[in-house]
């Protein structure tokens, strides 16, 4: 099916990673001589750092590693824009220049080794392969609880998504390119690309401590993660609303028929804590409800307004090497 090896493109979003980038570099240049040695990639693959708006010295370094390692490549973005939007522009940067991608975090908590096996697969016929972690033994409880419960309410919710599956996966270029078709400017890629169809499979493997630096996605961070994939691929949150509204109706009327009742064979008896709590409980109904409906309305306000999801400030690419 290739008559010669593809050209890979390890697409790595960075924001401040000053610490962990040194042996990222490192360990990734390994990798691609390996791959380049066993002829499973061509020697014009590369590795494309995006930095994401870094407060430190990260493109400095980026820039430095361009210069000397003859693998990096180097996106610069004007703005921190999010990982999400990051990552999908180094995927559009690349798109053009390789036969396939892989993206990965800069922690390397996903498996490098894992590549391997994805490019096979690749070679295999598939479109899509996505690196699944095989445990989560590494996460504290509340993490891997957390999590869990992540993907079943996202499965819950109707969103296809691969279970323990974050965004260290393979896409052939034609999959790149259908992902381009996605407009949306609250991206969950995660969600997105199962959508795109062809085939695909997946890697298994163990995910690792944390090289150097500290985690990028806090437990807020993860939070409005989660909320943006729920708000941005279903509607049941408000279908759930009219549901919930439908229900307290039906209490409501039982409790008007009760109330009647009680009045006219005269045993009424004041109310206060009964009413205080319905009323504390409905309003707290009907702000949660607004909240969520406008959420929805606030992601049309920020579609309709059709702004770029991020800028290029430098690519440092192989034609200015070369220049």
């Amino acid at each position: 099916m290739f008559d010669v090896p593809s050209i890979l493109y390890i697409v790595v979003p960075c924001y401040n990673e000053c610490e962990v980038f040194p042996y990222t570099v490192k360990e990734l240049t390994n990798l691609m001589d390996d791959l380049v040695d066993k002829n499973k990639i061509s020697s014009f693959s590369r590795i494309l750092f995006v930095d994401d708006g870094s407060k430190d010295n990260t493109w400095e370094l980026i820039s430095n590693s361009f210069e000397s390692n003859k693998y990096v490549c180097g996106l610069k973005l004007a703005g921190n824009v999010g990982h999400q939007n990051a990552l999908f522009a180094g995927l559009m940067a690349a798109a053009s220049k390789c036969d396939i991608t892989i993206s990965i975090d800069a922690d390397l908590q996903d498996d490098v080794a894992a590549i391997y096996e994805m490019v096979d697969k690749y070679y295999e016929g598939n479109d899509i392969v996505y690196g699944v972690r095989s445990d989560r033994k590494n996460d504290t409880f509340f993490k891997r609880t957390t999590a869990q419960s992540f993907y079943k309410l996202m499965n819950g919710m109707g969103v296809k998504t691969v279970y323990n599956h974050a965004d260290f996966r393979l896409m052939s270029v034609r999959a790149v390119e259908q992902l381009s078709n996605y407009k949306e400017r609250n991206l969950f890629l995660r969600g997105i690309v199962p959508l795109i169809g062809y085939k695909t499979d997946c890697v298994y493997y163990e995910r690792k401590e944390r090289l150097a630096g500290t985690s990028k996605y806090p437990l807020k961070k993860m939070i409005n993660f989660a909320f943006d994939g729920i708000t941005s691929f279903s509607i049941k949150p408000i279908s759930f609303i009219f549901t919930l509204g439908l229900i307290i109706i039906i209490c409501s009327l039982i409790a008007a028929i009760y109330s009647l009742i009680a009045f006219f064979i005269g045993n009424t008896v004041p109310g206060w804590t009964s009413l205080m709590l319905s009323i504390w409980f409905l309003g707290g109904v009907q702000l949660v409800s607004i909240g969520v409906i406008g959420q929805y309305i606030g992601k049309i306000y920020m579609e309709s307004k059709e702004r770029p999801r991020y800028n290029i400030e430098v690519f440092l690419s192989d034609e200015e090497r070369n220049t």
